[in-house]
């Protein structure tokens, strides 16, 4: 038998699961999808705490896992790069973001209209082509984390493996089942910790994305507050994921041709340069959401046979974001060390 057992498979679980082994305990990991068909390897993971409350917890979350991912692109982990980045803004500020403090080089830039003179201000200015979606202020800049999840998530598991986890698919009907692989339990399960979790406030938030060749796209562009509905283009090694949707308790619906056809119109009016890009795929993912945020957790009253229940999900659009950080926060409250 193991120490612990991780029940979920996506970018929380193989985390939560790596650092626990880390610390030197026996870790099964129990999916009823294995990594490959998760929500996580459609995510455009792109470093960013998306739709997440501000606060010290959730900052010290995003910055362990900016640093995580952050030494692994110097490592060359597959999958993993630094992404210049463009955050457009629609008003204006009074000061850096809440999540400023993570990221090293974040900067702000004035914005001005190709036509329209340039500010007398000191401080970065750039210009941005006419628009009919309304006027962009600002922007901010940075360098963040970017993620191709597919080579990553097997990455996680070789990792895993050699380090003597064992993986098992089985479906949990119970998290009480899980106590049949080790006592201490990682409640992992994404969507599913609605039901084994007895949790109403987790709920699915659908995304439609678009994926087309990548004609030659470096930087990240992200228009959370595009009055069309949000608007990311993140480039990778060999496509670029557009986006997209964010559609709380919707159901998983095929792709629908109309919302892919808005999207891509979004994004070329911000990146000009992906206009005629061939589409490598459409597809719709149901993020793991949850009211009041993710939870994570020691469940005051385990079920029968685990003698330790530990919660982690509800991240939403941010389980790449948040994920490092989270898995060490984890791994301290099995086994009591904190970092």
């Amino acid at each position: 038998m193991a120490d612990v057992v991780v029940v979920g498979a996506g970018i929380i679980g193989l985390t939560c699961a790596l650092r626990l082994q880390r610390r030197g305990l026996r870790v099964t990991v129990v999916y009823a999808e294995p990594p490959a068909r998760t929500v996580s390897v459609l995510a455009a993971a792109v470093w960013y705490p998306t739709r997440t409350d501000a606060g010290p917890a959730v900052l010290d979350q995003a910055g362990r896992t900016f640093d995580v991912f952050a030494g692994q692109a110097r490592d060359r982990v597959p999958g993993v790069t630094m992404r210049p980045t463009r955050m457009l803004l629609r008003a204006g500020v009074d000061g850096p973001p809440w999540w400023g403090p993570a990221v090293p080089d974040l900067r702000y830039c004035a914005v001005v209209a190709a036509s329209d003179p340039a500010p007398a201000a000191p401080g970065p200015v750039v210009t941005v082509p006419p628009t009919n979606a309304g006027p962009v202020v600002a922007e901010w800049r940075c360098t963040v984390p970017a993620v191709e999840m597919r080579p990553y998530l097997d990455w996680l598991v070789d990792r895993l493996v050699a380090g003597g986890a064992v993986l098992r698919q089985r479906r949990l009907a119970t998290l009480a089942q899980a106590a049949q692989f080790a006592p201490v339990v990682v409640n992992a399960s994404g969507l599913a910790a609605g039901l084994l979790a007895d949790d109403p406030a987790v709920h699915p938030v659908r995304g439609q994305v678009v994926v087309v060749a990548n004609p030659g796209v470096t930087t990240s562009v992200r228009d959370e507050a595009h009055p069309d509905g949000p608007t990311y283009v993140h480039p990778r090694a060999h496509d670029v994921v557009l986006g997209g949707t964010f559609e709380p308790d919707a159901a998983a619906a095929p792709p629908d041709p109309a919302t892919s056809r808005a999207i891509r119109r979004r994004c070329v009016a911000l990146v000009p340069q992906l206009s005629g890009a061939p589409v490598r795929g459409e597809y719709v993912g149901l993020r793991p959401a949850r009211h009041g945020g993710a939870r994570v957790g020691v469940d005051p009253a385990p079920p029968p046979g685990v003698t330790r229940l530990v919660h982690c999900y509800g991240h939403g659009g941010a389980g790449m974001t948040l994920s490092w950080g989270c898995a060490d926060q984890v791994a301290a409250l099995v086994t009591g060390q904190v970092d």
